[in-house]
């Protein structure tokens, strides 16, 4: 009977085991620490910024095509002083790391270019492939912009180099189910035909961590 009893009870804690194990399967792939960086180190992934710390009392006003182009602060909302910093920083956080970087794509807003812009890890690429999903209606439909996005997040890098997007965080949501505050990332390996993977979620104070850690 005790024999039983155990049998039993060991079933039970490996059911429980194997529950747990799979429950948490997705959370194990997620890279961190000294493994992300080495393997940002390799290249062959996609990094997906949403554009960094914006003034919130503007305003977007988009009536036509191409109005999200502007600079100007009275009809765009635009980066914040603290944005423009916190961008600079995190560009200099992956020149530290030495982390390898090929093409850096942007939206055409002015706070996306200009977050690009500012990270000055490569020349920036502005294209309408990667937009707000507010102005979906007028660049193809939200179906059309949303599979764009995950489009360039399943297509591989040049080996050896990692993309960088920076775009919007509603975009992000649309195309990966994922979401960050501004100047947050997410770290893909793309597995093409519009297929990829999360592997890392960073918020904007990671950089900074990585490189006490691992920047030397």
């Amino acid at each position: 009977m005790k024999t039983t009893s155990n049998m039993i009870s060991f079933c039970y804690w490996l059911l429980a085991v194997l529950t747990v194990s799979a429950t948490s399967a997705d959370a194990k792939e997620l890279l961190s620490g000294h493994a992300l960086v080495y393997a940002l180190r390799q290249g062959g992934y996609v990094i997906y910024f949403r554009h960094a710390t914006t003034d919130w009392s503007q305003e977007d006003q988009v009536s036509v095509e191409g109005d999200w182009t502007s600079c100007d602060p009275d009809r765009m909302r635009q980066l914040s002083d603290d944005g423009r910093t916190v961008a600079r920083r995190i560009g200099e956080a992956i020149r530290s790391l030495k982390i390898p970087v090929g093409r850096v794509l942007s939206s055409e807003y002015c706070r996306t270019r200009e977050t690009a812009q500012l990270m000055n890890i490569g020349s920036v690429e502005p294209t309408r492939t990667i937009m707000n999903m507010r102005v979906a209606d007028m660049v193809g439909g939200p179906e059309a912009v949303t599979l764009r996005a995950q489009q360039h997040l399943g297509n591989p890098p040049k080996p050896g180099t990692n993309t960088v997007i920076v775009a919007h965080g509603n975009l992000m949501r649309a195309a990966t189910g994922e979401y960050t505050d501004e100047a947050g990332a997410g770290v893909f390996i793309p597995l093409g035909a519009g297929k990829f993977r999360l592997v890392a979620l960073l918020p904007p104070t990671t950089w900074q961590l990585l490189i006490d850690q691992f920047g030397k």
